[in-house]
């Protein structure tokens, strides 16, 4: 995305901050960079999980047709539904339903709340199932690269389940499963990084285009017949006030205090952020904690009407 190399300052900016003789400089050492298996290890579970529900499905036996009616009827147990039941080749909604797809009236009348992390597992079909691990892959390896596995294992969760809150409020009357919402706080997080580490940024105006881009890109797909948008919206809104929380980066020219050359002026040192790093994090924690709460109180609050 453009960033900068890490900061390694001058010789003669570390002169200008020296009281005594010069000193060889020892600039700090470059990013950690750290190794991603979290996010491959994300998509072999949504495989395995898709592998197990098309084993209980077992269309040949669940139905009255023949056999020979599913879709790849060679497959045994792990064939496909036909296309007028599901064009994505994938199980029926009755299955989906039973492993934990996000029902309106299990999540809030019958107070199946598990469904709001459930739901993020499950897919509807292969075509959406390889189309949501191209995303995470492609996504979300630079950013355990950069941010380490437990914050972007966090955000993917939170993301998620944000995601979830809003479609369960938004589609009353159908089901919803996939991993949309997560990967849409992926990319609402990178959008928010870049904003709140806009320093380390070489190239900014052509960083924030691209991003945009591919924001947009992924956004309009939400417009397409059967797309959860709302669980696009939720995800994407939820991962970018969480990106300013987890992601937070010094701001360039920091140097820790671990490396700093013998004899130089302290007084010039950056601080590691900037006010506006403190107050975008104040704000989207403060956001996040009222809309999580909202969420899960409206949950309660329409339980006990309908009850």
């Amino acid at each position: 995305m453009g960033k900068k190399a890490p900061y390694s300052p001058a010789i003669s900016d570390l002169d200008a901050g020296r009281r005594g003789p010069w000193v060889a400089p020892c600039p700090p050492p470059p990013q950690e960079t750290w190794v991603p298996w979290l996010v491959p290890l994300i998509a072999l579970a949504n495989i395995f999980s898709f592998v197990y529900t098309m084993y209980v499905n077992d269309c040949p036996s669940t139905h009255r047709l023949e056999a020979s009616d599913c879709v790849f009827p060679s497959l045994g147990r792990f064939a496909f539904e036909p296309f007028s039941i599901n064009p994505l080749l994938g199980p029926s909604l009755y299955t989906l339903d039973s492993l934990g797809a996000l029902d309106f009236n299990k999540v809030v009348v019958e107070g199946e709340r598990w469904r709001l992390l459930a739901c993020i597992w499950l897919h509807a079909g292969v075509i959406h199932l390889l189309a949501n691990m191209l995303s995470l892959i492609f996504t979300g390896v630079r950013l355990e690269q950069e941010f380490g596995f437990v914050r972007i294992g966090l955000l993917y969760v939170l993301s998620g389940i944000g995601g979830s809150l809003l479609s369960c409020f938004s589609i009353q009357s159908k089901i919803s499963v996939g991993a949309s919402g997560a990967l849409f706080g992926l990319l609402g997080a990178m959008l928010s990084e870049l904003i709140t580490n806009w320093t380390i940024y070489a190239n900014k105006c052509a960083a924030l285009l691209t991003l945009m881009v591919v924001i947009a890109i992924n956004l309009a797909v939400g417009v397409v017949p059967h797309v959860d948008s709302s669980a696009h919206i939720g995800g994407f809104v939820s991962g970018f006030l969480l990106g300013f929380v987890l992601l937070m980066r010094p701001q360039f020219g920091w140097i820790s205090r671990r490396h700093i050359p013998p004899g130089y002026n302290m007084e010039l040192v950056r601080p590691k952020h900037n006010l506006c790093q403190y107050l975008l994090w104040f704000t989207a924690l403060v956001l996040l904690i009222i809309g999580f709460l909202f969420g899960l109180i409206k949950l309660s609050y329409v339980d006990r009407q309908l009850h």
